[in-house]
């Protein structure tokens, strides 16, 4: 719903303070208040989180989730939880992302979902169906988890060995490399179209920037990324968006604020 670990336990602690409140023998059903709780103050919290991405300085990416201590987590969640699916939630407006979540993530029937929200059953239908309408197609089968390391492993060799012809030929026709700004930078980070320009990024990013960096694979939304540390301190993380076509998308998370979650893989 968030995008930020920090706003979501912010939304949980708030939600539990609801909680302890609450007239327990009024609430008849506690799993049900709960969700009802979590998610409207999830709403209220997206629509703030809203405003301010849109004067986010250069393209805004999700915080990195580190799932490898909860790989039931990663594994149940996959699809809503990877970097890909993330990014083009934003694309919906927080009731949208509500619905969605509650339906593809949990599995809520569109009832449960309507009476959460406070809405009619058939609004919820038509919420859910504009939902996946306006996120596109995602692949309907997902790439092996194998596969997608071997990718990963395959673009970090050719890019740390300058092998421009070997990492394109991983890359589907429309990649696209999306970094975000560094924190509090003020300079426009902006994303990058196209194999031979994604090619030429990663070129310059790999000989000026990462050349002496210490390079890990971790795991970030149940799949595997790549972490570069700098003097021991997590400074970016790679993420891919994997389809039988190639690497869709390669994300690069620069902005420290949003890295502190992998500070122990130092």
């Amino acid at each position: 719903m968030l995008g930020s670990v920090a706003e979501a336990e912010d939304v949980v602690q708030d939600a539990w303070i609801r909680w302890q409140g609450a007239d327990r023998s009024r609430v008849e059903n506690p799993a049900a208040f709960l969700t009802t709780t979590t998610t409207r103050l999830a709403i209220n919290a997206a629509t703030s989180a809203r405003a301010r991405r849109e004067t986010y300085v250069g393209p805004w990416l999700p915080e990195p989730v580190d799932t490898s201590d909860d790989p039931a987590l990663g594994a149940e969640r996959a699809e809503a939880l990877e970097v890909a699916t993330l990014v083009l939630l934003e694309r919906l407006t927080p009731v949208e992302r509500a619905v969605y979540v509650l339906r593809e993530a949990f599995g809520y029937p569109h009832r449960r979902v309507a009476e959460i929200l406070d809405m009619t059953e058939s609004n919820a239908r038509q919420l859910a169906r504009r939902a996946r309408e306006r996120l596109g197609t995602r692949p309907a089968v997902p790439v092996d988890p194998g596969e997608h390391r071997r990718l990963l492993d395959e673009f970090v060799a050719a890019a740390h060995d300058g092998d421009l012809a070997r990492f394109e030929r991983f890359l589907a026709d429309d990649v696209v490399a999306r970094p975000t700004a560094a924190g509090a930078c003020t300079r426009r980070a902006r994303s990058v179209v196209g194999v031979a320009r994604v090619s030429l990024f990663f070129d310059n990013v790999w000989r000026k920037y990462w050349a002496d960096a210490e390079l890990r694979v971790v795991e970030a939304n149940g799949l595997p990324a790549l972490l570069v540390l700098r003097d021991g301190t997590p400074f970016a993380l790679v993420s891919l968006d994997v389809s039988p076509a190639g690497i869709e998308h390669v994300y690069v998370q620069v902005n420290p604020d949003k890295l502190g979650g992998y500070a122990a893989a130092a």
